[in-house]
């Protein structure tokens, strides 16, 4: 699985109705509203590194409300929840 963080700077008075438009897009797996610079950060997770062409420049990039956006792509995972997440299934 590849993960990209998308943090995305947004028409202000708009924030939630793009939160929620973002978050419901095929690949994005969470939407977070923050404080900073930034807006919205989005999570997204696809199978195959030509999937982030799709998700973010055509479908998140799109979304009216989006100013900007910086993804980066994760190139590990150090996180309790996944672990959990992996004995849980037996793993």
């Amino acid at each position: 699985m590849i993960t990209a963080i998308v943090m995305l700077k947004v028409d202000v008075g708009r924030i939630p109705e793009v939160a929620k438009t973002i978050a419901d897009l095929e690949g994005v797996s969470e939407v977070y509203s923050v404080t900073g610079e930034i807006d919205l950060i989005a999570i997204v997770r696809v199978r195959e590194h030509h999937e982030l062409a799709e998700v973010i420049p055509n479908r998140i990039n799109k979304v009216p409300g989006v100013l900007s956006s910086d993804t980066h792509i994760a190139f590990h995972t150090y996180s309790q929840h996944d672990l959990e997440a992996a004995f849980s299934l037996g793993l």
